[in-house]
Parts: structure tokens; sequence; C-alpha cells
């Protein structure tokens, strides 16, 4: 018999955990883990606010004897990304995740499990409904919107929160305890479709790229890994030039904050040139293989023969995207001259995608220098200007600055020291987490964020490491009985 989430240990996180599953939560949809969390705190008499924005906050008192120690904030946030393979039936709206363990890992079937954040909401939940751990005056924020907009952490008011001591439960490398991160913004460019009938006499294919791991646009730009936005729009630049082929579709990539998975393209080719292009799309496969067989060895690409379509992109867009996003940059764009191996300025080309008569081009940008990350913006900003393209930046948000004198950290590695005998990492994560805006917020306010190991964060590749969360746990309550 296959072995269920509720029979690892702890039982009730891993209870809370699958619960939390089968609640759908996509980003700017939380109405229903909202509804989940409230049901949750009047079934424990536990007192509940739902702030303007649609944060939710629930309070504990604390265990007896603790009633002098300080307020702790327990803080997660409560959407997911939701990502899924291409061959996978699933409604983000409406179904459950459905977990399943592999080894030492539990992932889900066909999509991102949610892990990031639903184990930091476990793990809170699983603390205030207990009666048997010890504790001082508990808060734990549930913040909205975190994945695609931060608008939870945005929308947090002065006031609300009576703590100044908060643990972060949203970071995805057990054993490294994270003081720093980087802060974002998004770069967004629109350039008006514009289509004209097929031309005769044309061969009309479905180019597919797929399989890449896709993954998190700050944990895992450094990794190497291939981007389907940029490795197919490069195909289609050199069959534009080499054979004349016209684009009839181009989507590729999804989320701003994903690495691009996969990427599709429906072309016609001239009939004399069909031969060469479908050699040249074996070619450019091996190609992909030589260069990407040690990071994806999932790769795949193909050009099928599918139906003619009605129209096609004119060569004057077609030509004006394909070199506006091959001249965008993607990746790592400076290394942190402070903190060996840590990234301090990145840019992912996230999507090509044509939405209401437009061809949408979305980027995001990530620094822990406030400066550098308005360069890469403008930097972006200035390719696509270029191409003539309408270009839109976000407000962004800003980074969290260290503190390694924080009392809270030396707490955390003394405590982790204790249970499991060596010292963590303390680091900044190039990642964005809350802990910024909350900063700003609520000046002085003691912060650290560690969690688990999860591994293809952002992508339907997502998993959890069982023994990390154990671990995860046991961290957490330490800290909540000595702080």
């Amino acid at each position: 018999m296959e072995k269920s989430l509720q029979q690892l240990k702890p039982e009730r996180l891993w209870y809370y955990f699958s619960e939390i599953c089968k609640v759908p939560r996509p980003s700017k949809k939380e109405e229903k883990i909202a509804a989940w969390l409230t049901d949750f705190a009047r079934l424990n008499n536990l007192e509940c606010i739902k702030d303007e924005c649609g944060n939710i906050l629930i309070r504990k008192n604390a265990s007896p004897g603790y009633e002098k120690r300080k307020t702790v904030i327990l803080q997660s946030h409560m959407d997911m990304v939701c990502e899924k393979n291409s061959d996978t039936v699933h409604d983000f709206d409406t179904d459950p995740i459905l977990p399943r363990i592999e080894g030492e890992w539990v992932k889900a079937t066909g999509t991102t499990l949610g892990a990031d954040d639903g184990i930091g909401i476990a793990v809170a939940v699983a603390i205030l409904g207990a009666k048997d751990i010890q504790h001082g005056p508990l808060e734990a924020l549930f913040t909205i919107d975190e994945e695609t907009g931060l608008t939870g952490a945005f929308g947090l008011k002065p006031g609300l929160l009576n703590g100044r001591v908060l643990i972060n439960l949203d970071s995805e490398d057990e054993g490294q305890v994270f003081i720093g991160c980087a802060g974002g913004k998004d770069t967004v460019a629109r350039l008006p479709l514009a289509e004209e009938k097929t031309p005769g006499n044309h061969e009309t294919y479905k180019v597919s790229l797929t399989g890449l791991k896709g993954g998190h646009s700050g944990d895992d730009i450094n990794k190497g890994l291939g981007n389907a936005t940029k490795l197919l729009n490069r195909f289609l630049w050199n069959a534009d030039k080499d054979f004349d082929a016209r684009i009839a579709s181009f989507e590729a990539g999804n989320l701003r904050n994903a690495l691009a998975r996969e990427g599709f393209a429906i072309v016609a080719v001239p009939v004399a040139n069909a031969r060469e292009f479908e050699k040249s799309a074996k070619t450019f496969y091996n190609d992909l293989l030589g260069e990407l067989h040690i990071t994806e060895p999932g790769l795949k690409f193909a050009a099928a023969p599918a139906p003619g379509p009605g129209a096609v992109w004119t060569r004057k867009l077609q030509k004006t995207v394909l070199n506006a996003l091959y001249a965008c940059p993607h990746g790592v764009l400076a290394m942190s001259r402070e903190i060996p191996g840590f990234v301090e300025t990145s840019t992912n080309l996230a999507s090509v995608k044509v939405r209401e008569g437009m061809v949408l081009m979305t980027t995001s940008q990530r620094s822990s220098v406030e400066s550098s990350k308005k360069d890469a913006g403008d930097m972006v900003a200035s390719v696509f200007a270029l191409a003539g393209a309408e270009v839109e930046q976000s407000k962004g948000y800003p980074g969290w600055k260290p503190d390694p004198g924080s009392e809270l950290l030396k707490l955390t590695v003394v405590s982790y020291k204790k249970l499991f005998g060596s010292e963590p990492e303390v680091l900044a994560i190039h990642a964005g987490l809350e802990c910024g805006l909350v900063g700003a917020i609520y000046p002085g306010m003691d912060m650290v964020s560690f969690g688990p190991t999860i591994k293809g964060a952002h992508s339907p590749d997502e998993r959890l490491h069982i023994p990390s969360v154990t671990k995860f746990w046991d961290l957490t309550l330490e800290i909540l009985k000595e702080i």
C-alpha cells in the first residue's frame, strides 16, 4: 500500500500540510485558503483578523509560564505558484493538489506541489493548534499574493502586528538561515499584434521545446538551466533568416518569477525550404543536447507537421520580436563582491505570449543593490524601447538588508547547533522575501528566514525533502521555547 502523508512524522504537521493541499490557492485567488484559516481559528478559539487587503493574522496566548516572553510572529504566504505540465489536466481554481511520496521526497502529480509556502502555513497552523508546545505570545501572519505581486506585504499597515521578532517560514534550503534578500521589479514590453494572410505553397510545423526543469527565477538563475523562451526564439530567429519561415503563433514561458520550461510555435515554411528546415530542427536539437545535457537531461525539441494557419505575423512584427528577444539579456548579471558565491543581480526573460491583440514579453529583475536593480531593469527596457515596444516597469519591492548582530539570528544559530551538532550557514538569498517590505513598515523588526529543503520550486518538478521537514519543525519549536 502506498504510504500517505499523514503517516509521516510529526503527524500533526503532515496532517495540516495534506489538508492545505486540498484547498485551491492560486495567487490573487486566496479566498478559499483564507476561509480555511479563519475556520481553523474559530474552531480553536483563537483571535483572527482579516486586514483590508486580505491578509490573515491569528493570535495565540502564551503557554503557562511563558506570558512574559517576547511576542513572536510566524510569517508565511497563502498563495502558491500554479504550474503544470502541458499534458496534465488540472484546474488550479478548483482541483486539489495530489501529493505522493517518492523515497525521501514528497511530490505532486503533474503540477507544482505548493510546498512553497504550504509547508510554512502547515508549521504555523500546527503550532497554533497544539496544546503541548512551549512558547510565548504568538502571532501568525499569512499574506496574500506573495508570488505575483507581494500584494499582502505591500498592504500591511502599521499597528497590525504587536511583535517585533519575526520568523519567516519561506526559505528552501535546510541548514541555511537567511538574514537578507534581493529586491525585485518587473519590466514588461508590448507590441501590437499585426497579421496577414498565410502565403500559399507553404508547409506548416508545430515547433515544441519541452522537458526543461524550470524553477525559481531567483534561487535557480545561476544553475545553468535552459530558458525555453530564449532557446525557442534562437531557433526561430535562424529559421526566419535561413528559410524564410513565417510565425503564426509563439508562446513560451508562463510566470514572471519562474524560469521558462516550455515553448511552442506554429510556423509556415516555403515548400522549397521545408526539408532543410526539418534537418535544421534535428541539428538544433543535437546542439541543445550538447550544450545542456548536464543540467537539462529531459530536454525535448521537435518540429512536427501541423494544420496550416489562416494568418501569420507580418514580417516587420516577426523580425522585431525575434530581434528583441534575442538581444534581451537573461541570467546572472553580477556576483556579489562581498559574499562569495552569492548572486547580486540577475534578470529573467520569463515569457512571450499573445494576449488581447498584443505580443506580451515579460521579464523580472532582482538585485540586493537597489541601484543595480534599477540599472538591470533599465537595460532590459532599453532593448524593448529600441524595438519600438511600449515598456512598463513595476514599482518593485525593496531588499532586506542583513543584520549580522541580530539577537534572533544568534539564538537561531545556537538552537540549530544544540539540536543537530553543527552550525547552519548564515546567508542572504537572491530570491525575494517579504521581510524587506515588513521591515520597511515595521522598522527595527528582528527577522530570520529558514525552512526545509524544497527543490524545483515554481515548476512541476517541485519536491519537498521529508527528513528536512522534521528538522525545520524541531528548530522552530526550539526557538519558540528559548526566545
